[in-house]
């Protein structure tokens, strides 16, 4: 990585909200970034099921995510800038939990928990960007799943149709390409933000 791109890089805070199939992969790939800080927030435990997408491993089979994740990223970077919250994100806490950051992943499984946490950042959150996942599920079609900017302060990946269900189960690769398109999603947004904010101070 070159210097600007890291010094760019590592000023920048970014939330994670959920930290299974694509949250604990997005962490990693943000992680070996070496972006500045990451908030990570999820209220769940590491189960058996996970580990066929997620990044666990079984002997952190009962561990709480959070703190698996920073186990995890912390071998990866010991220097990491990480503040894990082991909580339910509400309307209500989320603009608390990540108020210092400058884009969020929704990382959540299901179709309500993504609703509420995008309309919470778009309508409470004026200046942060929201990284949103819809249609990943299955196997196969990994050209499929792309990344669209839906607005200025959402961008959506996936295919933007599969749901799990009989015979449509989630699966590490495609959850995998999901989870690292969110992250060259954010990676995008930061340095385009940083380098508007610095042509703005230069003029």
């Amino acid at each position: 990585m070159t210097p600007h791109v890291f010094y760019e890089l590592k000023n920048a805070v970014v939330g994670i909200a959920g930290l299974g199939g694509l949250g604990s992969n997005v962490a990693v790939a943000l992680t070996r970034l070496q972006v500045g800080k990451l908030i990570l927030a999820d209220f769940d435990s590491v189960e058996q099921s996970n580990l066929n997408r997620q990044n666990y491993f079984a002997d952190q089979i009962g561990l709480h995510k959070v703190d698996a994740t920073l186990t995890n990223l912390r071998r990866i970077h010991p220097q990491a800038g990480l503040l894990g919250h082991r909580v339910r994100l509400t309307p209500e806490n989320i603009p608390v939990i990540f108020k210092d950051c400058h884009v969020i992943a929704e990382c959540f499984d299901r179709a309500d928990q993504k609703q509420m946490i995008v309309e919470t950042v778009l309508t409470r959150m004026k200046d942060v960007t929201v990284v949103s996942v819809s249609g990943l599920a299955g196997y196969g079609r990994s050209n499929e799943i792309v990344t669209r900017r839906i607005s200025d302060r959402l961008i959506l990946v996936g295919d933007a149709i599969t749901g799990t269900g009989p015979g449509i189960p989630l699966t590490a690769p495609r959850v995998g390409i999901a989870a690292y398109h969110q992250a060259n999603a954010i990676t995008e947004i930061l340095l385009d933000e940083r380098r508007t904010l610095l042509l703005k101070r230069s003029v």
